[in-house]
């Protein structure tokens, strides 16, 4: 994708996702069987790639450098006007940077699009930071340039939503963090979803997040403490899941969701946690 089919985003909207994984290739063959995407090389070296879906772009796949202590999942990245400025609210608040929000000339990434701890992760034109909220919820952020993608839309993801343990304790973070709230024109809106009991952020209209209870920070399974959940839309569900069990992948048992009708959670071979559901009817 050249530099002229980019845009710069809303501050404060999801503009990217994002699969950290130790082996990259294993990756893209297993989402490439299950969602059918195909794979292209990104700006960030050997290491990192972008899915599509026919000439779209979908989501980036980056390889962890070894002995960076990242976990494998799959990570939302909002857009912010300054990274610097966004991980000081990060860690204010209480939570926490992973890699990136430094100040300074920014670097070459590593293998996989990982920078060095505490050193911004650059591909021009633009820099982010991975962070983790205070219940532990893993998230990104990305000053600059992006692909023309936003959820619900076109090839991107169908939905993001946040299981936490306290969503309106979460929305009060993300919202200082991000902005949200600020009544700057055409900023992200908060509200509260009666029926859907939970805390939704719009913009323009649209659905861009939602963040709701049901996360246990405490759990020992990793699927109940809180995190961002990335949901992709597919034209058979039960196809996919059946895909994704033959490729080594774990499927948890089909349930209704408010939002996106009927769906099911896929763990794929190395770990990271994504959910598809079906087209609307």
């Amino acid at each position: 994708m050249t530099e002229a089919e980019q845009s710069t985003p809303v501050p404060g909207i999801p503009c990217w996702v994002s699969l950290m994984t130790r082996d990259l290739r294993s990756a893209e063959e297993f989402y490439g069987t299950v969602l059918g995407w195909t794979f292209r090389s990104g700006t960030l070296g050997e290491g990192f790639s972008v899915a599509h879906v026919g000439a779209l772009p979908v989501a980036g796949i980056g390889q962890i450098a070894p002995g960076l202590p990242t976990a494998v999942s799959w990570t939302p990245y909002f857009a912010v006007p300054d990274v610097d400025t966004a991980a000081a609210r990060v860690r204010e608040r209480g939570g926490t940077i992973a890699v990136g929000g430094g100040r300074g000339r920014g670097r070459r990434a590593g293998r996989g699009g990982a920078p060095s701890a505490r050193a911004p992760t650059r591909t021009a034109p633009g820099r982010g930071a991975r962070a983790a909220d205070r219940e532990g919820a893993a998230f990104g952020f990305w000053e600059g340039r992006t692909p023309p993608w936003s959820f619900g839309r076109d090839s991107a993801p169908a939905s993001l939503e946040l299981r936490t343990s306290h969503a309106f304790d979460s929305a009060i973070f993300y919202a200082e963090v991000f902005g949200w709230a600020s009544e700057e024109p055409g900023g992200c809106e908060v509200g509260y979803a009666y029926r859907q009991d939970a805390v939704v952020v719009r913009q323009g209209g649209r659905t861009v997040a939602t963040l709701r209870g049901g996360g246990d920070a405490a759990s020992p399974d990793a699927l109940l403490r809180p995190r961002w959940h990335v949901r992709f839309r597919v034209d058979d569900l039960g196809e996919v899941t059946e895909a994704a069990r033959a490729a080594g992948g774990a499927v948890g048992p089909p349930v209704d969701s408010p939002a996106d009708g009927s769906e099911a959670v896929i763990r794929d071979p190395d770990g990271g946690v994504f959910t598809v559901c079906a087209q609307p009817a």
